[in-house]
C-alpha cells in the first residue's frame, strides 16, 4: 500500500511539472524585463489594450449562445433516446464523435465553401440574406453554429455519463402519472436530476469557445483567442500575460463547478 501511494505522489508530482513549469517560465517571461527587473506593466496594461474587450465579450456572448444552442437540441434529444431508442445510442455517439475526427482547416473549408454557394440570381432570395445575416461581424452566428459542432462530443460524454446516474424512465412516468405533460417532466422531473451533467457540458463548451482559434481566423472573425494571436505579433509580453490570466480564470471557474457539482451532491442525499 505504502509504494502505491509512493507511485501516485509520484505521478501527480510529474505531472504537477508538466503543467506549472511552463506556466512558471511564462509568469516570469512576463514580469522580468531586460535593464528594468521585475514589473507588473504587462498585467496592468491588458484591460486598457485596444480590442481586448470587444474582444471578450464577443467570446463570452459567442459562448453563451453556444451552450444555450447545444443543450437545447442535446438534452431533448439525449432523453428522448434513452426512452425510445436505446438501440440508436451508439449511432448517435459516433455521430457525435465525428467532430474529433475532422480536421478543423477542412471543417472550415467546407462552411466556407457552403457560405459562398449560389448563383448571382439568388443574391436577392432569403437563403442569401441568410448567409449574410449570420456572417455579422458584431456576433456571427456561423461561429455559434459551427462551435455546437465542434462541442458535440464533449456535451454528449458529459450528458450521458448524467444520465445513466440516473433512472431516466421512472422519473419521466412519476411526472407523467401526476399530469405532467412531457416538456413539464423534462424541466421539473429530469433537469434538476442533471444539474451536474449540465454544468460539466457547459464548463466544456465555455473552454472550447474561449480557446478556439482555427475556425473563427480563417473565417475572418476576431474573438478572444484571434486577439491573443494578433496582440503576439506586436505585443509578446502581453499576449503571453493576457494568456496566463485567461488559464487562471479557466482554473478558477472548473474550481467553481466542481465545488458548486459537490455541493450539490450533498445537498440531495441530505
Amino acid at each position: 500500500m505504502a509504494r502505491l501511494n509512493l507511485w501516485r505522489w509520484g505521478v501527480l508530482g510529474l505531472a504537477g511539472l508538466y503543467f506549472l513549469v511552463p506556466l512558471a517560465a511564462s509568469v516570469v517571461f512576463t514580469v522580468d524585463v531586460p535593464g528594468q527587473g521585475l514589473t507588473f506593466d504587462a498585467y496592468t496594461q491588458i484591460f486598457s489594450t485596444e480590442g481586448f474587450a470587444s474582444s471578450l465579450l464577443l467570446s463570452l456572448e459567442l459562448a453563451l449562445a453556444t451552450i444555450a444552442l447545444v443543450l437545447l437540441l442535446m438534452v431533448p434529444a439525449m432523453v428522448a433516446l434513452r426512452l425510445g431508442a436505446p438501440r440508436l445510442r451508439p449511432v448517435v455517439e459516433v455521430v457525435c464523435s465525428l467532430p474529433l475526427v475532422v480536421p478543423p482547416i477542412a471543417f472550415v473549408a467546407g462552411i466556407g465553401t457552403v457560405l459562398k454557394w449560389g448563383p448571382e440570381h439568388l443574391s436577392r432570395t432569403p437563403l442569401f440574406q441568410t448567409f449574410v445575416a449570420i456572417q455579422n461581424p458584431d456576433f456571427p452566428f456561423v461561429l455559434v453554429l459551427a462551435y455546437v459542432v465542434m462541442a458535440l462530443p464533449f456535451v454528449h460524454r458529459a450528458l450521458d455519463a448524467g444520465l445513466r446516474a440516473i433512472d431516466v424512465r421512472t422519473l419521466v412516468e412519476a411526472a407523467r402519472s401526476c399530469g405532467a405533460s412531457w416538456p413539464q417532466a423534462l424541466v421539473q422531473a429530469v433537469l434538476p436530476n442533471l444539474r451536474g451533467a449540465l454544468l460539466n457540458a457547459s464548463f466544456l463548451t465555455l473552454a472550447l469557445v474561449l480557446g478556439e482559434f482555427t475556425v473563427a481566423q480563417l473565417l475572418g472573425f476576431q474573438p478572444f483567442a484571434v486577439w491573443i494571436v494578433n496582440v503576439s505579433g506586436s505585443q509578446a509580453q502581453l499576449s503571453v500575460a493576457v494568456s496566463v490570466l485567461s488559464l487562471l480564470v479557466t482554473w478558477v471557474l472548473l474550481l467553481v463547478l466542481a465545488g458548486f457539482g459537490g455541493r450539490t451532491r450533498t445537498t440531495s442525499r441530505g
